[in-house]
C-alpha cells in the first residue's frame, strides 16, 4: 500500500488540522491587531484632544536666603497647599508611595491593566471594592477636576483624563502633582503641608513611621486624621507598613520599631517667621508664589524668641522690634516688627521697625561725625560741658549734672547733651539732616517746622529700619546703602552707595563708641554702640555694630504712652547685647585705622583742635595794638585803630573815662585823639573785664 493510499488514516486529516489551526492562529492575531489598532487609534485620538494641563493654585511661600519657609499663605478659601516636587520629598517616602499606590507608574500610560484586573478579581472574590486599580495618574486626574460621584462613568472619565495627563505633562510633573494635591485631612493638602501640621517639619527627612503615615492619609484623609482618631490612622499605618513588608521592601525589624512610633496627636501650626516683612513682601508682588528674602530662618526664630520673653518681663503693654544688616552688602538678615505678631495686648501686628518714633540720643553720633569731617574736633579734643543757652533753650543733661571739661569722646560715650549741642550748632542742623536724608533716612518734623537744634537730642521722628542702615554706614566706613530684603536683589549689581561721612570721621565714632560703657553683666569694649531714650520715656533705644553686623532695637508702648523710666540703657542696651550673643559667639573688630586718621593726643593735636568752642571771647581781654607806653603820632586829630583780643563781645572803649567806641562783633576799635598829650585807653567786654593801656600823642 502506497503512502497515498486513501485507507492510511494518517495521510489527509492530518494535512485539513494543520491548515485549520493555521488559520485559526491567523484569525485571532489578525483580530489582536485590529483591536490593538482600535485602541492605540482610541489612544490617539484620546490624546490628541488633551486640553491643556492642569495649573492648581499654591500657597504663597516665603522663604529665607537659604530656602526655607518663613511663612506660607492660605488659599483663598482657607486651604494650605504648598507646591512640592520629587526633591522636597523624603526618596524613602515616594518609593513608599510608588510601592503602594502604583508600582508599574514608570510604564505605564496613564492607566494598568493589570491593575484594574486585579481590582475586579479582589471584588469578586470579598463582594465588596478592595482596591480601586486606580494608578497615580488616574488620582491626580480626580484631584484636578470637580469632584463626582463614584460610578462607573466617573471611573472612566478618569482614565480617559488620566491617559490625556500622560500626554500632556512627564512623569515627574505628574507625581509633583500627586505630592502636592493629595488630601491629608480639613484644609490641609499636599505632602509639604502634611508634614509640617503634623510633624513639625519639611518632608525631606522622614522617620519610616512618619512616611508610612503620609502614604496612608489619602486613602481616606477625614477617617484617619491623627488628631481627630489616632487609632484609625495608627491602623492604617501600620498596613502600610505590612503591606510593604510582603513584598520585601521593609525589614521585620523596621517595622516592629515604626509600629511603636505614636502617631501626632495635634496638629501644628505653620511657620510664621518675620510676619509683618513676609507680609509685605508678598503684597509688594502679588504675582510671585515663591518669594525669596535675604533672612537667616534660624537667626530670626532665635531673635522673635528673645524679643518675647524679654518684653514678657518689661511689663504689660510694652513691646520691642529689632533689625539686622550684614555691614558688607546691606542684606537685612533678621527683621522683627513686634515682640509677639499674635499678642492684642501689645498691638502685635503693628509693624514697629517702620513705626516713626523720637530717636533719642541716638542721632548724637552723627553730629559728631560731622564734627570730625570738618576738623573742628577730634575724638581727644576738650569740650566744656557746662550750662549753656541757645537763644531761649538751656538744655540740660539726663542726670541733670554738668562734667565740665572732657575730651569729646568721652561727652559722646556719656551721651551728654551740651557739647552734642555745641557742636550741632557749628555743624549745622540743616546740615545734619541733609546728610541724613541724602542717605536714604526718612526724617519727619512737624508740619513747616525745619531742622533746628533740638533734633540732636530727639526733636525729629525717625524709623527704627532707618536708623539701623545709617549705624551700618558707619560701620562701612561711612558709606550708606539701602537695606536688602530679596534674595533676587542681593544677586544684583549693588546699588550705588551714597557718602554718609567721610572714613576717617566714620571710623572715629566707632573707636569712640566702642567705649561705652556696657549695662550691667554685659562685657563692654566688644561692639561700639548707643542708647537713646525720646522725651518723656516714650521710646528705648540701642543700636551697635561690629566688623560684621548692625543690630538695632527699640523697646516701649506701641501706642506712645510714657513708661516710667523705660531708658535705652535700661530697656533696649540689654536686648542688643543679647542679640549679638545669639549671632555670633565672638564680635568681629571694627577693622584698621583708615588713611588720614590722626593717632594723638590732646597735646600733640593741631592747636585750633585742642579745645573746642576756645576762641578769643574765653581768652582774658587784652589790647594788643597800640602797645602800653608807645608813642602816636595822632596830633592832627585823625581816627586811630586800636586791636583787642580775648573777650567777649560787645567791646566798649573808653577814652580818659569815657566812651567813644563800641564793637559788636569786631576787634578794632577806633579813637580820635583830643590833643598832644597822654591817653588812657580802656576796653570793657560784656563780662565786665578790662584792659587798658597809656599811650602818648604826637
Amino acid at each position: 500500500m502506497s503512502a497515498t493510499s486513501p485507507a492510511d488514516p494518517a495521510g489527509p486529516p492530518k494535512r485539513s488540522g494543520g491548515r485549520w489551526w493555521r488559520r485559526l492562529g491567523l484569525a485571532v492575531l489578525a483580530g489582536a491587531l485590529v483591536v490593538a489598532g482600535t485602541v492605540q487609534g482610541g489612544l490617539a485620538l484620546v490624546r490628541a484632544g488633551a486640553p491643556p494641563p492642569p495649573q492648581a493654585p499654591v500657597s504663597v511661600e516665603v522663604l529665607d536666603r537659604d530656602g526655607r519657609l518663613l511663612r506660607p499663605f492660605a488659599l483663598s478659601d482657607g486651604r494650605w497647599r504648598l507646591a512640592a516636587g520629587a526633591a522636597d520629598v523624603d526618596p524613602r517616602l515616594l518609593a513608599m508611595i510608588l510601592a503602594y499606590e502604583d508600582r508599574r507608574f514608570e510604564g505605564h500610560s496613564g492607566v494598568d491593566p493589570l491593575a484594574l484586573l486585579r481590582a475586579v478579581g479582589q471584588a469578586a472574590r470579598s463582594g465588596r471594592v478592595i482596591s480601586g486599580g486606580s494608578t497615580l495618574t488616574m488620582q491626580v486626574a480626580r484631584l484636578t477636576t470637580p469632584p463626582r460621584a463614584r460610578t462607573l462613568g466617573a471611573k472612566l472619565d478618569q482614565m480617559r483624563r488620566a491617559v490625556q495627563l500622560e500626554a500632556r505633562l512627564t512623569k515627574a510633573e505628574i507625581l509633583g502633582l500627586y505630592l502636592t494635591l493629595a488630601p491629608y485631612g480639613g484644609n490641609v493638602e499636599g505632602v509639604r503641608a502634611a508634614a509640617l501640621t503634623y510633624f513639625g517639619k519639611e518632608p525631606r527627612r522622614l522617620t519610616l513611621a512618619e512616611a508610612a503615615l503620609l502614604v496612608a492619609l489619602p486613602q481616606s484623609p477625614e477617617a484617619r486624621r491623627p488628631d481627630r482618631n489616632a487609632a484609625r490612622a495608627r491602623a492604617a499605618r501600620d498596613r502600610v507598613l505590612d503591606r510593604l513588608a510582603a513584598q520585601g521592601l521593609l525589614s521585620a525589624d523596621e517595622v516592629r520599631v515604626a509600629k511603636a512610633e505614636p502617631v501626632p496627636a495635634l496638629r501644628r501650626p505653620l511657620p510664621q517667621l518675620a510676619p509683618h516683612l513676609t507680609g509685605e513682601m508678598a503684597a509688594a508682588r502679588p504675582a510671585l508664589v515663591r518669594h525669596g528674602l535675604t533672612l537667616d530662618g534660624a537667626l530670626q526664630e532665635r531673635l522673635e524668641d528673645l524679643l518675647r520673653e524679654r518684653t514678657r518681663a518689661l511689663g504689660r503693654g510694652l513691646s520691642a522690634a529689632m533689625v539686622v544688616l550684614d555691614n558688607d552688602s546691606s542684606q537685612v538678615r533678621a527683621y522683627v516688627g513686634s515682640a509677639d505678631f499674635t499678642d492684642r495686648a501689645r498691638a502685635g501686628e503693628v509693624d514697629l521697625a517702620r513705626a516713626v518714633r523720637s530717636p533719642g540720643s541716638t542721632l548724637k553720633p552723627f553730629i559728631y561725625a560731622l564734627a570730625f569731617e570738618d576738623g573742628i574736633a577730634h575724638p581727644e579734643t576738650l569740650i566744656e560741658d557746662r550750662p549753656a543757652r541757645f537763644g531761649a533753650w538751656r538744655p540740660e543733661n539726663f542726670d541733670r549734672t554738668f562734667q565740665g571739661t572732657l575730651s569729646v569722646r568721652k561727652a559722646l560715650q556719656l551721651s551728654l547733651n551740651v557739647p552734642a549741642v555745641r557742636l550741632l550748632e557749628a555743624v549745622g542742623p540743616q546740615r545734619l539732616a541733609s546728610r541724613l536724608q541724602q542717605a536714604g533716612a526718612r526724617l519727619e518734623l512737624p508740619p513747616g517746622a525745619a531742622p533746628a537744634l533740638p533734633m540732636g537730642l530727639g526733636g525729629v521722628g525717625i524709623r527704627l529700619i532707618d536708623l539701623t542702615m545709617l549705624y551700618a554706614a558707619l560701620a562701612r566706613g561711612g558709606e550708606a546703602q539701602a537695606p536688602v530684603f530679596r534674595r533676587e536683589d542681593a544677586m544684583l549689581a549693588p546699588p550705588r552707595r551714597a557718602r554718609l561721612v567721610e572714613a576717617v570721621a566714620a571710623w572715629y565714632v566707632g573707636q569712640s563708641l566702642l567705649g561705652t560703657p556696657a549695662p550691667e553683666n554685659a562685657l563692654g569694649g566688644r561692639i561700639a554702640f548707643k542708647t537713646g531714650t525720646s522725651y518723656g520715656y516714650r521710646d528705648s533705644w540701642a543700636v551697635g555694630f561690629d566688623g560684621r553686623r548692625t543690630v538695632g532695637v527699640w523697646v516701649g508702648r506701641p501706642d506712645g504712652q510714657a513708661v516710667a523710666d523705660l531708658t535705652g540703657r535700661a530697656a533696649a542696651a540689654p536686648l542688643l547685647f543679647d542679640a549679638f550673643a545669639r549671632i555670633v559667639r565672638t564680635p568681629a573688630g571694627l577693622g584698621p585705622a583708615p588713611k588720614g586718621a590722626l593717632m594723638a593726643g590732646n597735646a600733640r593735636l593741631p592747636p585750633p583742635q585742642r579745645h573746642f568752642g576756645r576762641t578769643r571771647q574765653d581768652e582774658p581781654l587784652q589790647v594788643v595794638f597800640p602797645p602800653d607806653g608807645a608813642r602816636v603820632a595822632g596830633a592832627d586829630a585823625q581816627a586811630l585803630a586800636l586791636k583787642v583780643d580775648g573777650g567777649t563781645f560787645p567791646l566798649t572803649l573808653l577814652l580818659d573815662g569815657r566812651p567813644v567806641a563800641r564793637a559788636e562783633d569786631r576787634r578794632t576799635l577806633f579813637w580820635t585823639p583830643q590833643g598832644r598829650g597822654f591817653a588812657r585807653l580802656t576796653v570793657i567786654d560784656a563780662a565786665g573785664l578790662t584792659d587798658s593801656v597809656m599811650v602818648r600823642v604826637e
